[in-house]
């Protein structure tokens, strides 16, 4: 048996079949919980921002064109569900002014991460990840985390794709400011016991 499309799902689905709506719900559950923790911050927001996602992508199916992909689509309204969800609750996240960053650094960074186990390191990514705000995490988690294209991004957060380029370089330069202040001093501490 073949795996259905989402296009297929979508048909089915505008055809009356409900039931294939599931098959996409649970295709891009992970996805779109993962996207939502990283901009608002807590659980139990994701979780809502999550199933907000879902209702109003099923009643905005028939929107849906599909002159892009259908996951570009649904990560743009998690994006702007995410984005009320904050405004509702008048989050105010800051962070700090990053002087210049060398790109030279980034070879010290990658030294001092190789100390950290791996899950230790994905939690301290993604604590500095919430150190940044919403519009920086979303970038750096859609290019690094879910792989997708600029082009994509850029049809997501209703930026231009130069926009994207910047601000994703700016946003990765502040995350690793962010990272060598956690990180340097446990490379520091391990290389003095050698």
């Amino acid at each position: 048996m073949t795996q259905k499309t989402d296009q297929d799902c979508i048909l089915e689905i505008r055809a009356g079949n409900v039931n294939a709506y599931a098959m996409l719900v649970t295709k891009y559950q992970t996805m779109i919980f993962t996207l939502a923790m990283r901009m608002v911050g807590n659980r139990e927001d994701a979780e809502e921002v999550a199933q907000d996602t879902f209702v109003k992508a099923y009643k905005a199916l028939d929107t849906f064109k599909g002159t892009s992909k259908f996951s570009t689509w649904l990560y743009r309204i998690v994006y702007n569900t995410s984005l009320d969800c904050i405004k509702k609750n008048k989050r105010v996240i800051y962070s700090e002014h990053i002087d210049e960053i060398h790109e030279s650094d980034i070879g010290t960074m990658q030294d001092a991460l190789s100390y950290i186990e791996a899950k230790e390191k994905k939690q301290t990514i993604e604590k500095a990840l919430l150190q940044l705000p919403e519009d920086e995490r979303v970038l750096l988690t859609l290019f690094y985390f879910e792989d997708l294209s600029l082009k994509e991004i850029s049809e997501i957060v209703k930026i231009s794709y130069d926009n994207v380029k910047i601000k994703l370089h700016r946003s990765r330069k502040k995350l690793y400011h962010i990272l060598k202040n956690v990180v340097e001093p446990i490379y520091l501490s391990h290389g003095s016991r050698k």
